[in-house]
């Protein structure tokens, strides 16, 4: 049965918004919760994806699906190596793309007329397919609007001489991209280092190229930040974040999520008393880190929530290289679950910390509720986005890329009981005013809504 509050508010005459996420988690949540949004704005829905981590269609039975082939076989299938994989999907999902994008507006009719084309910024091949097709294409930018300008200057990170990365440098600022150090510069690691930036200066050229794009995020957050996006990208630009306070409906997620972790905080009797641990979907640590972690967290006298997705930790299933009678020994501090429902625990009462590896969607949520957080980036965007938290907005704290368990004890007890979390938490709690408000009729978020209904009508 469809829920009602994501029915539509008004009809559209039939538009269709087609929608093409990324096939890894952190890009398909933001684009089913745009799609979400879309809907409820009166569109209709259509999602095109590969087989390869294909969303749950039974959550979102008011949408259309239109799954393509991989064109690869299983096993060249890995998010270990990023760069390679969308390489080689931006070749092999061409062709199937184009025959699905072609038979859709074959099949148009008066009771569904295809009016745009909505794709994660990766999947830069779609801005030809597009043109060949005379159909208008949008870019959805999953990151900050900070960390989307420090990618695409890694071109110019290289001809300055700051990459490849130099111990000797690493805490260097760098004054073409403040408040950074040289440290926190997009890392990413494939068998192919040219491949890193053909892929940045193809996504550069095929937004410019675009109909427009959408952020989720907010103005006030980077209001800098979104005023030398456009003028680098002279095409209309959208905020109209943060995506999870605007869409109603299931989270996407492609982990079955562990909700005994609600029932455990509802017995905390102390507001604010826990550490939440979540280091997403795809971050990879070390048996001797992941011991670091965990004897940090249990030094601490903190009491915690731990997601450790199963095989996160190398050479383990789960919980294997955890010391014999540790969760024992604390005592029920500590409760650790393989996945959870992130917006709900961020958003309860008894949770007052976010230990996180500081991907978008993460860091937003964190800020939409009002948690402070302890940063411990992995690669990509989080390492800037970790970075602006601790210096920028001053809502976190900083590992320094340091997983060491006393320094792990020692920022935990500075986030949850000094009071210098304590103003981190004030700081926070003006972020989330702020949140709420762009949210309100006449808000930024919502007149830039506003706006892109009706630059999506125009089509």
């Amino acid at each position: 049965m469809e829920d009602p509050r994501i029915s539509p508010v008004k009809p559209r005459f039939g538009r269709e918004i087609i929608l093409f996420p990324l096939p890894l988690q952190g890009h398909i949540t933001p684009m089913l919760q745009l799609a979400n949004i879309l809907y409820a704005r009166g569109f209709s829905i259509t999602i095109v994806h590969t087989y390869f981590n294909s969303p749950n269609s039974s959550n979102y039975p008011h949408f259309s699906f239109r799954p393509i082939p991989n064109g690869f076989l299983e096993g060249q299938a890995s998010t270990v190596d990023f760069i390679a994989l969308v390489t080689l999907m931006n070749v092999t999902c061409v062709g199937p793309f184009r025959d699905c994008l072609a038979k859709l507006l074959s099949d148009a009719s008066k009771d569904r007329i295809p009016c745009c084309l909505i794709t994660d910024p990766v999947w830069h091949f779609t801005q030809a397919v597009a043109n060949e097709l005379n159909f208008p294409r949008m870019v959805l930018r999953t990151s900050s609007i900070s960390s989307f300008l420090a990618f695409c200057a890694l071109p110019l990170m290289q001809e300055k001489g700051y990459l490849p990365l130099q111990d000797s440098r690493l805490e260097e600022a760098v004054p073409e991209l403040p408040p950074l150090k040289v440290k926190d510069l997009h890392v990413i690691h494939s068998k192919d280092p040219e491949d890193v930036l053909r892929l940045i200066i193809a996504m550069a050229e095929t937004m410019r190229a675009s109909s427009g794009l959408i952020f989720n995020a907010f103005e006030e957050l980077e209001p800098s930040k979104l005023a030398e996006c456009r003028r680098s990208f002279p095409v209309p630009i959208f905020t109209v974040g943060p995506f999870h306070k605007l869409s109603v409906g299931p989270s996407g997620s492609l982990l079955p999520q562990d909700k005994s972790c609600i029932s455990w905080l509802d017995k905390q009797e102390k507001p604010k008393s826990v550490l939440y641990v979540s280091f997403g979907s795809l971050s990879i640590v070390s048996e001797a880190q992941f011991l670091e972690i965990a004897w940090g967290l249990a030094n601490s006298g903190q009491h915690f929530l731990w997601v450790v997705r199963p095989a996160s930790v190398r050479g383990s299933e789960w919980l294997e290289a955890l010391p014999s009678g540790f969760l024992e020994g604390l005592g029920g501090r500590g409760h650790i679950v393989r996945w959870a429902p992130q917006h709900e625990v961020l958003a309860h009462p008894a949770v007052g910390g976010f230990w996180t590896h500081n991907g978008w969607n993460s860091t937003l949520e964190a800020i939409s509720d009002g948690v402070p957080m302890m940063c411990m980036p992995f690669f990509g965007d989080q390492r800037v986005n970790s970075r602006y938290v601790s210096d920028e907005w001053r809502v976190g704290l900083h590992l320094e890329y340091k997983v060491e368990r006393r320094k792990i004890e020692d920022a935990i007890r500075r986030l949850m009981v000094s009071e210098e979390g304590e103003e981190m938490r004030e700081r926070m709690k003006a972020l989330k005013r702020t949140v709420d408000e762009c949210l309100q009729d006449g808000g930024s978020s919502f007149r830039s809504l506003q706006k892109l209904t009706e630059y999506l009508v125009s089509f």
